[in-house]
């Protein structure tokens, strides 16, 4: 199954296939980047099971890695899947979880379903913002 870009709530989404390779790195995620920029995506959709184990033990310093490189190209990076197991064995992971949560760049989702519902939220609050001006 290949990757799709879906407009979800306005936003385009580059959506990872759930039987893509597995993604070790910030090399591994360069070509999503890519891709996603070349389909004018705000964000790309990774399954939870793309990623490796390094991924959720936080002093390996793989998800900083990910997640930098993201920033860098300022595209959100949405997790979508089950993380529980690695976030009931993790304090910090927990930690980064809740704060990426809160932000607007990098979320933990259990489905896709949670972005869309994400992303309108998002929408609704900047047109309240816009009315407000």
């Amino acid at each position: 199954m290949p990757n799709t870009i879906q407009r979800i709530s306005g936003t385009p989404v580059l959506i990872c296939a759930p039987d893509g390779a597995p993604l070790r790195d910030e090399h591994d995620v360069t070509d999503l980047i890519g891709e996603g920029h070349q389909h004018g995506a705000a964000w790309v959709v990774v399954p939870a099971d793309r990623l490796t184990g390094d991924f959720f033990h936080l002093r390996t310093r793989v998800a900083g890695g990910i997640i930098q490189k993201f920033v860098n190209y300022r595209m959100g990076l949405a997790v979508v899947g089950d993380i529980s197991r690695h976030t009931d064995a993790s304090t910090p992971l927990q930690d980064l979880v809740r704060e990426g949560n809160r932000g607007t760049q990098l979320w933990f989702l259990p489905h896709v379903d949670a972005l869309r519902t994400r992303l309108a939220e998002g929408k609704s609050r900047k047109e309240v913002q816009a009315c407000k001006r």
